[in-house]
């Protein structure tokens, strides 16, 4: 799985004009999912990311998790993350299909929600509006490919 996480002020996503998710302070996440990626593999993305310590404490470091500063998650999926960029055209074919990719989008959903998070999301495979007031900005990176 691959997670683009933005530490935002607010975000929201709108699908037809129509807000499907907003949240104030906490994490964007756009979340995709690979052909080899599995429960397992979902589950320690959901735990890495709601224990991400990337608030700032009182001295001004990075030291603060989701949970110690009252945040929420907003959860787009996002197939492109696993764009083949060899050539001009990207290629989604390294993207998993929705019969494996929709389960795990929504166990990640769960998996957080379980965590005690307000959890919101848009729709998997919709045309999305996404709009985020980023704070700072720190975005991370997560690849469970990769170390």
């Amino acid at each position: 799985m691959r997670a683009v996480v933005t530490r935002v002020a607010s975000a929201s996503v709108a699908i037809g004009g129509k807000t499907a998710g907003a949240i104030e302070k906490g994490f964007l996440v756009l979340l995709g999912v690979g052909p080899e990626d599995n429960e397992a593999v979902c589950d320690k993305l959901a735990e890495k990311i709601c224990n991400l310590r990337i608030f700032e404490d009182e001295q001004g470091k990075m030291n603060l998790n989701l949970e110690q500063v009252g945040g929420s998650l907003l959860v787009v999926s996002q197939f492109t993350l696993y764009a083949d960029t060899s050539s001009r055209r990207p290629g989604f074919s390294h993207a998993a299909k929705p019969e494996l990719a929709v389960p795990l989008y929504e166990r990640f959903l769960d998996r957080c929600r379980a965590r005690g998070f307000m959890v919101e999301h848009g729709q998997f495979g919709a045309d999305m509006q996404v709009a985020s007031i980023n704070d700072g900005p720190v975005t991370i990176l997560f690849d469970t490919d990769k170390p």
